[in-house]
């Protein structure tokens, strides 16, 4: 029976290369199955010690022997009479209470309450209370977006970075060579800048963490600077690449960029000074870096930054300009030399930590806002996992496989849950916005809608809502995420930022 209907799971399961994510969230239905299969297997395949009823016996006691007719050979010889039975009562009247039912354990009496002999149902007690007992309360998560806004020219590359939410509830999004903001309070759109007429084109946008200025990359290299409330330009780098900058990605007043060149820097830019030249350069990727990541970018302040690359690399990089010697560190194939002439650039630094275990670019990268020092970083079209690092201890925590290309990940602000958004599938195009729930990994809720591959993704400074652009030219909104706890302290109590005006 085991065998037959796989009732009993206890070697490594055989990891899928066609999974499926479903087209819905079915966590309640997932909940009901596990709950059917523990009684299964209660019911079905009995340990030992069950206190089930008892079954017939399928062992035979042997057989008396046949009777032997006396001999008549010899003299003398008479035959036996038959012998009259010994009395027995027939019939022998005991108290239920006093009786152990062969088979049974002999805590089990007739005149116990709870006794299986008397119970209504066909299953066990233990089976009836895990049925009677409280069912864990599982988020309810709408599966329709309240907002769809039309998009047009919002390209279809997977190393585009085109919509960003900024910490003042503005949205700012990169259509074709024009970058528009939409602010969610009035829903009033206004065009911030054109590139059409230098004939250029959008690559990346991003916003400071706490305050109104945009980054905008171009197709170009060129990164300019933008102040959104007045709409004018601070600042113009025509020569901050050679090529496409892709990822961007804020540290207080450091801007860091990376693209496609050929030597693959990342340049690290403080917008403060006039000066047009990075005041640092990184080079740990072979070629394009898709993904840059600090770690305070929900609005501290950090020294560590995660990258991600078209070389299916993650790197750790500590801004505080710690080296590590080549070889040293990483444990089971994390390694964290570059090797090569690129780790050992006079104006480089070696990462931290490098990962190797993705097998396709990695662009998705977000750190944890709950536990300090995890990242998340997801692998694309050949990869299809989420994998979990510790970049204290350089150790990988955990994986998911995806079943899809993992384009974005981010983590809620008000629960311990990651959103994914998903792309290209081993099986049929699924384009679907996965929330999980951490450190189980266990789906909460699956969204659905775009036609394309979810390229883009973002959050609201409440945290309660993301929005997605896909291929399909759409933006879609969606209430992803709890809301905040009262007694939950907003900004902490240190941060002037705030507090002076």
């Amino acid at each position: 029976m085991r065998t037959s209907y796989h009732l009993m799971d206890d070697g490594p399961a055989t990891p899928s290369k066609n999974r499926i994510i479903p087209s819905e969230s079915d966590a309640l239905k997932e909940q009901a199955n596990s709950l059917f299969t523990s009684i299964l297997h209660t019911e079905v395949t009995p340990p030992s010690s069950s206190s089930h009823l008892p079954l017939p016996s399928t062992t035979t006691a042997p057989r008396p022997a046949s009777p032997t007719r006396p001999s008549t050979s010899g003299t003398g010889a008479n035959p036996q009479p038959p012998s009259t039975p010994t009395k027995k009562r027939l019939f022998n009247w005991s108290s239920p209470g006093g009786t152990n039912i062969p088979g049974t354990p002999t805590s089990t009496r007739l005149d116990t309450p709870t006794s299986p002999f008397y119970s209504l149902s066909p299953i066990n007690p233990s089976s009836t209370s895990l049925l009677l007992s409280p069912r864990r309360t599982l988020r309810s998560v709408c599966k329709t977006p309240y907002r769809v806004l039309d998009a047009p020219e919002l390209v279809d590359d997977f190393y585009f970075n085109l919509v960003d939410w900024s910490s003042s509830g503005v949205l700012g999004v990169g259509l074709g060579s024009c970058v528009y903001l939409w602010t969610a309070s009035t829903a009033a759109v206004s065009k911030l800048c054109d590139l059409a007429g230098k004939g250029d084109t959008v690559s990346s946008v991003s916003w400071v963490q706490k305050g109104s200025t945009l980054a905008i990359g171009t197709l170009q290299g060129r990164l300019h600077i933008y102040d959104a409330p007045t709409l004018q330009l601070l600042r113009s780098y025509n020569e901050a690449h050679t090529q496409r900058i892709g990822a961007l990605s804020w540290n207080g007043s450091v801007l860091s960029s990376g693209s496609r060149d050929r030597l693959v820097w990342i340049h690290h830019r403080d917008v403060r000074d006039p000066s047009l030249k990075p005041f640092r350069k990184w080079a740990g990727h072979r070629q394009e870096v898709c993904g840059l990541r600090w770690s305070g970018d929900d609005g501290g302040s950090s020294s560590l930054l995660a990258s991600g690359g078209n070389d299916n690399k993650v790197c750790i990089w500590d801004l505080r300009g710690s080296k590590r010697a080549n070889g040293s560190g990483g444990r089971g194939g994390v390694g964290s030399g570059v090797g090569g002439s690129i780790g050992s650039s006079s104006v480089g630094e070696q990462p931290l930590w490098k990962f190797h275990e993705h097998t396709a670019a990695v662009k998705a990268l977000a750190w944890d806002p709950h536990v300090s020092g995890v990242l998340a970083s997801g692998g694309g079209t050949q990869d299809k996992h989420i994998r979990f690092w510790n970049v204290f201890s350089g150790g990988m925590l955990g994986e998911l496989d995806t079943g899809s290309q993992v384009c974005n990940l981010l983590w809620s602000r008000n629960s311990h849950e990651l959103v994914s958004t998903h792309g290209f599938s081993s099986t049929s195009a699924q384009n679907q916005i996965c929330i999980w729930k951490y450190p189980s990994l266990n789906m909460v809720a699956s969204l659905t809608g775009h036609t394309h591959r979810v390229l883009y993704l973002a959050m609201s400074p409440d945290g309660e809502t993301i929005v997605t652009g896909a291929g399909d030219e759409t933006l879609r909104f969606w209430n992803a995420f709890p809301k905040r706890e009262s007694g939950e302290v907003r900004e902490s109590r240190l941060d002037f930022g705030r507090l002076i005006r």
